[in-house]
């Protein structure tokens, strides 16, 4: 699940999860914070998180379950680390982008309180942009390992799009 900060991936991914595991670096985030000093800047530690986060995402593509990943989407480098995991474990890997358009992301943002730094949030603009710009007419996209990638806007996102899942092979 990919988009900008504040485009509502969490509350699709909340509405999915009963579907499957749910990765969401909000978790791993908070679970540091939990351990360190409060007057420790998260950005301190942020390396670790990360690192973290990405271990708990290759243990969950190697397990043979449904798997949602939360991930902003605008990082090349973790798109391609993503791909390379899911085609090591056997699995196909498919991107749900949210393209809600900036202000909607931000009034989402807003809605939410949760706010991300301006700097922030131009970096994963535009890196987004840089995805977007990717997608073909049929919805494909130049993203090497991907199956699949469904665009929805915020209408599409609005009117309730459900995860359906194979069943596992045994």
């Amino acid at each position: 699940m990919a988009g900008l900060p504040g485009s509502g991936k969490s509350t699709l991914l909340n509405a999915w999860a009963p579907l499957a595991t749910v990765v969401d670096p909000r978790a791993t985030r908070a679970a540091h914070q939990a351990v360190m000093p409060s007057w420790l800047p998260y950005r301190m530690y942020q390396p670790w998180a990360r690192l973290r986060h990405m271990h708990w995402i290759r243990t969950e593509i190697r397990r043979a379950h449904p798997l949602l990943v939360h991930d902003c989407g605008s990082r090349p480098w973790m798109r391609r680390w993503l791909a390379g995991n899911a085609d090591r474990a056997g699995r196909p890997l498919h991107m749900v982008l949210l393209d809600v358009g900036f202000q909607e992301a931000l009034s989402g943002q807003h809605a939410r309180r949760r706010l991300t730094s301006r700097r922030v949030f131009a970096t994963h603009r535009r890196g987004l942009a840089r995805l977007l710009s990717s997608v073909d007419g049929d919805g494909s996209a130049a993203v090497e390992g991907l199956t699949s990638l469904v665009l929805l806007d915020r209408t599409s996102r609005d009117g309730g799009p459900r995860a359906q899942f194979d069943r596992p092979r045994k």
